[in-house]
């Protein structure tokens, strides 16, 4: 065996016995870093479970997972740094002194770790990038007004108009009452109420019925308290008390029924219709023609127009006004008040409510001194009648009858007068035809027997030759 150089030291056996006792005093070094950075992780999840605690529930269970993964790993720190730290080998005294240096080191070392895991902690009870990923956000229902103001100044008639009028009366504010229809919008009640000009206003409801008040939406809404105009269209109502009304449903209106129509007045060129020849068929209403009586068998009639003629606009005189006394009235002129109906262009019927006797007109031509021609009966024969003197023609009338002429030649013979004359005592009515030819010639006159409300009918006629001579 080559002996050592001179000079060198050999290892002495107290150097190797020392050589064990410095690699325990370094485990134990490293043990006692490795509880020291246990117990700042569980001083730092203290801190964290006491940060989180003050969080939302989500951060909470989410650094509650962060700590308990930290502290899982401490233990296992611990086993890998004592798997980690093998036997020292035996080393001579003189390095016992870098041995010592380096213990610092490894102090040093896991101290590192230990900060970093304090800054993580740190960071999780913020917003750390190693918590859990939090899910979609909760949508937190929109504040509402749950507190009245006190009770303010109420709103005088002139702030009650401007507050109604759309363009003005902004800033107006005070105690009042609005009517109106409940809408939604954007999930908030407002109230659309018709301002003056018609226009709509939308006042925004706040108290603490405002989460009631969705429910009476599009019915007629009622509120009383504070309003305030903010805008010059719309505004908000604190409201105190409200009212609501269910929405009115429109109903059906029925079919018409077959019932007569109301009565109504008829107009001054309508009642000119009714008694014109030929024209107003079909109507029917209040009014106050006048006319002469006359009589149909028992039935009382007024003639109102073209009497005599094929051209006669009569009515049957009918209700509680048609009365026996009526008879003394026969030829004279009456104003008859009440509900005509005229069926056709040549009458029809009233139902007399008021019968008023008038003064008979005035004739237009005096019978004295003038020189009579008298035919009596329906007898077909020839006459001679001096100009402008006179001719009458007396018929019996029966029931339901008239004599008349055609409207035409009653102007050519000069038609005067068509006067009804009761029979005496109770015997058969006659007609009176009165002419007064105001032009020379031969006239042949043709009377008929026609139906009194239907002239086109015609039961029996006759005639008579008329010469005028100068």
């Amino acid at each position: 065996m080559a002996k050592p150089k001179s000079g060198a030291k050999k290892p002495t056996p107290a150097a190797k016995a020392g050589a064990k006792p410095a690699a325990k005093k370094d485990n134990a070094a490293r043990l006692d870093l490795i509880r020291n950075a246990s117990k700042k992780v569980a001083t730092a999840a203290t801190k964290v479970v006491k940060a989180v605690a003050e969080g939302a529930k989500g951060k909470v269970a989410a650094a509650k997972k962060a700590v308990a993964e930290k502290v899982e790993k401490a233990p296992a720190a611990k086993k890998a740094a004592a798997k980690a730290a093998p036997p020292a080998p035996a080393a001579p005294p003189a390095k016992a002194g870098k041995a010592g240096k380096a213990a610092p080191a490894a102090k040093a070392a896991p101290a590192a770790p230990a900060a970093a895991g304090k800054k993580g902690a740190g960071k999780a009870g913020g917003k750390s990038p190693m918590s859990v990923p939090a899910g979609p956000p909760v949508e937190k229902p929109r504040p509402r007004a749950t507190k009245l103001p006190p009770v303010g100044e109420p709103l005088t008639k002139r702030e009650m108009e401007q507050l109604l009028t759309a363009g003005e009366g902004r800033g107006v504010m005070g105690e009042g009452s609005l009517k109106g229809r409940l809408i939604l919008s954007g999930e908030m009640p407002h109230l659309v109420v018709v301002g003056r000009d018609k226009r709509e206003l939308t006042f925004l409801l706040q108290g603490p019925d405002q989460e009631v008040l969705p429910a009476y939406v599009d019915h007629k809404v009622s509120v009383v308290g504070l309003i305030k105009k903010t805008t010059n269209h719309s505004g908000v109502v604190e409201v105190r008390k409200y009212s609501a009304k269910k929405p009115e449903v429109e109903e059906v209106a029925p079919p018409p029924s077959d019932s007569e129509p109301k009565l109504r007045y008829l107009s001054p060129g309508e009642v000119s219709m009714a008694v014109a020849a030929g024209m107003g068929a079909g109507i029917k209403g209040f009014a106050s023609i006048r006319g002469n009586l006359e009589m149909m068998g028992e039935d009382f009639v007024l003639v109102v127009s073209n009497g005599g003629t094929r051209q006669q606009v009569s009515f049957a005189i009918e209700g509680k006004a048609a009365v026996k006394s009526l008879r003394k009235h026969v030829g004279q002129t009456l104003q008859v008040t009440g509900v005509v109906d005229k069926t056709s262009g040549w009458g029809g019927r009233i139902a007399a409510e008021m019968v008023e006797p008038r003064p008979s007109e005035a004739r237009s031509v005096s019978r004295d001194e003038m020189e009579l021609v008298h035919i009596e009966g329906e007898v077909p024969t020839s006459v001679d009648v001096k100009l402008n003197h006179g001719l009458t023609v007396r018929l019996p009338e029966q029931p339901g009858a008239t004599w008349a002429i055609e409207p035409t030649l009653a102007k050519r013979v000069g038609l005067r007068e068509a006067n009804f004359e009761p029979g005496p005592s109770g015997g058969p009515a006659t007609r009176e035809f009165f002419f007064t030819p105001r032009n020379p010639g031969n006239f042949e006159v043709e009377f008929f027997l026609a139906k009194a409300f239907t002239p086109g009918v015609v039961e029996r006629s006759f005639k008579i030759n008329v010469t005028v001579k100068p």
